[in-house]
């Protein structure tokens, strides 16, 4: 049985794993490898990660882990962007484990967090053009397309776009 709660730091070593290989999962064939491994150093090592871990408010509500026996077999973490509008900033699942209902556990607890305490009317979420795994889960959880935009890492000048989706709450 899944358990999503808020991370905690004994959960460190399993957000990093999950968002790495979600990266690459995601945009192994899209990307170059100097790319993703430069954007998985920036985000996903170790104390950036401790400290989104250790810390939480108004802008970033901090990481939420699905566990499966204790295992992080997902992580997301999103904040508030303006008053009563949430975005999502990071959703990974274990790409051993798609398709198991894990991302959308993790987007619901976000998505709760959001309402209940930052009273979010509205949510945004950014997707890379072509990321064809990504963009079918938001449009399915009600999020619309609203514009292309730059992207937001860069590593050695490569950049790629982003789309903007957003959805009522």
């Amino acid at each position: 049985m899944i358990k999503v709660m808020k991370a905690e730091e004994q959960h460190i070593d399993g957000i990093i794993k999950v968002c790495s290989s979600g990266y690459w999962a995601t945009y192994g064939n899209m990307f170059s490898k100097n790319y993703i491994s430069g954007i998985i150093e920036q985000f996903y090592n170790y104390n950036r990660v401790e400290k989104e871990v250790n810390f939480s408010n108004y802008e970033w509500g901090g990481y939420y882990v699905a566990l499966d026996n204790n295992e992080v077999v997902g992580a997301g973490g999103g904040g508030m962007i303006q008053e009563a509008v949430g975005e999502l900033f990071v959703l990974y699942v274990d790409p051993e484990r798609r398709n198991e209902g894990i991302g959308s556990q993790i987007l619901n607890a976000i998505t709760k967090q959001q309402i209940t305490k930052y009273g979010a009317k509205e949510q945004w979420v950014s997707v890379a053009k072509d990321n064809y795994k990504g963009i079918p889960f938001y449009e399915a959880k009600g999020f619309v397309y609203i514009k292309t935009q730059k992207g937001y890492g860069k590593v050695d000048g490569e950049s790629h776009p982003s789309l903007r989706y957003w959805r009522t709450l």
